[in-house]
């Protein structure tokens, strides 16, 4: 490749706390447009912000998890701009001083195992919303919500160790989820709860050089991530092949039309005129407190993983499906407790129920289907008491009603026929009326005794059990 593409990203992720960041307003999403403001953050005169504790811990424990190393001493700034959703003109940040640096994401990509380092995580307050009436270029005119302004925010600076739009869209997910196993952040993207802003520039192959970057904002899906870093490398590539340069600026991702837009010249930290927050005290942890904290964490995604290949079995692929949140790992591990075979129980979580969820955009926490239910169906189909393809029809009825798997069998008659001597009767009456396909089978057609399975599998509504099925027809066409 003619070029190298260098990569960093700076994700902006809601905290999952009650109140905003320096006041008591709600943090709830949805509610009507500035219903939940008050004179701390609307920036009124006089009013003084009060740092959310809840806030604080959750930074530290997304810094812990991420191997960062926590300041014993950090600062508030204030990050000076004009912007419409920002009515004190400048929003409580952390610059000079964040509250933790130094740390790393492992994750596998497709080339094999990355390591991004984290450069920084700090906490700053959300601003507020935008909606836009018109075209993304020119909007005809803006609406301001500022229920948003003042959300607990945190910041997650990476180094610019990515390479590939693949390996950033990656991180993007991993970070995710790591976020949601801490239950720091609900990685809603959708809703602007996680949010992505990419840096990114071109260099020879083989050069150590940083070129000139361009800031692309606006991505709100990991498919976006990818698109947007595609477009903009592109776009970079044909500029210098064409013997222009590459101009530092902010460009805004635009997912309808496939491109970035150029949104304004890339402000510096001295543009900011960041100075010392005054109305908030440096902020120092208490070492105690934050090995509280480290003591609390959970089994994070990766380790997580590695445990479901090696305890259970389970393929990487799957793992990786299973563990892609806690919720759904959790759920695993219930019906695992119930089923003998757990690589089946992640089969049926992975394709029957998730194919379900995924159809109707619900997570696994919304499952009409409980663990408890699909590791009773499971116990069922493991004793013989149900077949493969009964088991799936009862999955169904539970989908759709919510009962019990025994009270649908019961209900339905849907239990298994053992009866060695009742199945001998239907195999009988089966092979009197396929003689050609009998007589293919004694001249050599293997494939004919799976035909002639069908037809009994058929005669029996499929209730009968399939290898008792297969040994006394492989014995009755022996004769």
């Amino acid at each position: 490749m003619k070029y190298e593409a260098v990569i960093g990203l700076e994700v902006h992720a809601q905290m999952l706390t009650a109140s905003k960041m320096f006041c008591a307003c709600s943090a709830k999403f949805g509610e009507a447009p500035n219903a939940q403001t008050c004179p701390v953050c609307l920036g009124l005169p006089g009013a003084l912000p009060v740092l959310n504790r809840r806030a604080v811990e959750l930074a530290i424990r997304t810094a812990l998890a991420l191997g960062c190393s926590i300041a014993p001493h950090s600062r508030f700034a204030r990050k000076n701009y004009f912007y419409p959703d920002l009515p004190k003109n400048y929003q409580i940040s952390q610059y000079e001083e964040p509250l933790a640096v130094h740390g790393a994401l492992e994750f596998a990509a497709a080339g094999g195992p990355r390591r991004v380092g984290i450069k920084r995580v700090h906490v700053e307050e959300d601003a507020g919303k935008l909606v836009h009436v018109g075209a993304m270029e020119r909007a005809e005119s803006s609406l301001v919500d500022l229920n948003r302004c003042g959300v607990p925010l945190m910041e997650i600076v990476s180094e610019p160790d990515l390479r590939t739009p693949e390996e950033a869209a990656e991180y993007m997910r991993q970070l995710r989820a790591l976020l949601m196993y801490l239950d720091a952040c609900d990685g809603n993207m959708e809703e602007g709860s996680l949010r992505c802003d990419a840096n990114v520039s071109l260099r020879p192959a083989g050069s150590t050089e940083f070129g000139v970057k361009t800031e692309v904002k606006n991505m709100n899906s990991f498919r976006n991530v990818q698109r947007a870093l595609e477009f903009e490398i592109q776009r970079q590539a044909k500029l210098l092949d064409a013997g222009g340069r590459v101009v530092q600026e902010t460009r805004l991702w635009d997912a309808e039309g496939g491109a970035t837009l150029s949104m304004r010249g890339k402000e510096e930290a001295h543009d900011y005129r960041y100075f010392p927050e005054p109305d908030l005290v440096p902020l120092a942890p208490p070492p105690p407190w934050i090995e509280e904290i480290r003591r609390s964490l959970p089994e994070l995604p990766e380790a997580r993983r590695a445990r479901f290949t090696t305890r259970y079995g389970l393929p990487e692929y799957d793992a990786r499906v299973l563990t892609d949140t806690r919720a759904r790992a959790d759920y695993f591990e219930a019906v695992a407790r119930l089923a003998k075979d757990p690589k089946q129980a992640g089969n049926w979580i992975k394709d029957e129920l998730l194919g379900h969820l995924n159809k109707e955009g619900k997570e696994i926490e919304q499952s009409p289907v409980p663990p408890e239910r699909l590791g009773e169906l499971l116990q069922l189909l493991e004793v013989g008491t149900i077949s493969g393809k009964i088991a799936k029809a009862v999955f169904e009825e539970m989908y759709a009603t919510g009962k019990p798997p025994g009270d649908i069998v019961r209900e339905k008659g849907l239990t298994v026929i053992a009866d060695a001597g009742a199945l001998e009767a239907i195999i009988e009456k089966v092979i009197a009326q396929n003689a050609q396909a009998v007589a293919e089978f004694n001249a050599g057609k293997a494939g004919s005794k799976n035909f002639l399975v069908g037809q009994v599998m058929k005669a029996t509504q499929g209730k009968a059990d399939p290898k008792l099925v297969n040994d006394l027809l492989a014995k009755k066409l022996a004769s």
